[in-house]
């Protein structure tokens, strides 16, 4: 198995199941609790690890966020909760929703132990978002803590790919408008607000190729037995998701 087999078949997974504890109801449950609605929830909890820092940090952490809207969501967030308590409970929110999803996956010991081979091989250099969950404490139960790993994995690959856009040549705010068309009211944007032309699609193709040279490093660390351990469990987590 090659490393790029291995990104192939793990990518899409660890993006999908990674994002899957933001807005269920028992996270949502806990911004509650602390006075958070759900997206302010979300945006104080995921930017929380950098810390109390001042909204333009957060958005250029995000990227692909219209900065107003970050700017609404961080700052009138902050008032109720302090950011890094904001970042650790959302971390802990990772490890229940895994708890309660994952307790019958098969492998999870070993995926754990790969997943945290990557990281602990990736480099923090530039990738700011994925540097401030990856140094956020982990349970030990394996279901929690293989939840919280595939959460910071999808931030490594988020981070390297925000940096991997801007040496295409794109912009965060075109590269929202290519990738994710049908999400820009969502993401803070107007309809029409950027026009994007096949220079742009193309440059993002580019985005991508980058994106799995930053990452290849990490991954090219793992022997055959735990890549595969690594695509077992990512498809273990992803069927019981299901």
């Amino acid at each position: 198995m090659t490393t790029d087999d291995l990104i192939a078949a793990t990518a899409p997974a660890i993006a999908s199941i990674g994002s899957t504890f933001y807005f269920i109801p028992e996270t949502l449950a806990v911004g509650k609790e602390l006075g958070l609605d759900g997206f302010r929830w979300y945006v104080l909890g995921r930017g929380g690890v950098l810390g109390d820092v001042e909204a333009p940090v957060i958005s250029a952490a995000f990227g692909y966020f219209a900065p107003a809207m970050i700017t609404r969501l961080w700052d009138s967030a902050r008032t109720k909760v302090a950011p890094r308590e904001a970042g650790h409970r959302y971390h802990l929110c990772a490890a229940e929703h895994g708890r309660r999803r994952f307790g019958d996956v098969v492998g999870l010991d070993a995926y754990c132990a790969a997943a945290e081979k990557v990281i602990a091989n990736a480099p923090r250099d530039g990738l700011s978002l994925f540097a401030g969950i990856a140094s956020e404490p982990l349970v030990e139960d394996p279901a929690g803590r293989a939840m919280q790993l595939t959460a910071v994995l999808r931030e490594y690959r988020g981070s390297a790919h925000l940096a991997a856009v801007l040496a295409s040549g794109l912009s965060a705010t075109t590269a929202h408008f290519v990738k994710r068309p049908t999400d820009v009211k969502a993401f803070g944007y107007e309809e029409g607000q950027v026009s994007v032309t096949g220079e742009d699609t193309d440059r993002m193709k580019v985005a991508e190729t980058i994106t799995d040279t930053i990452v290849r490093p990490a991954f090219a660390t793992l022997d055959d037995t735990e890549a595969q351990a690594l695509i077992d469990g990512a498809a273990g987590m992803k069927e019981a998701l299901a």
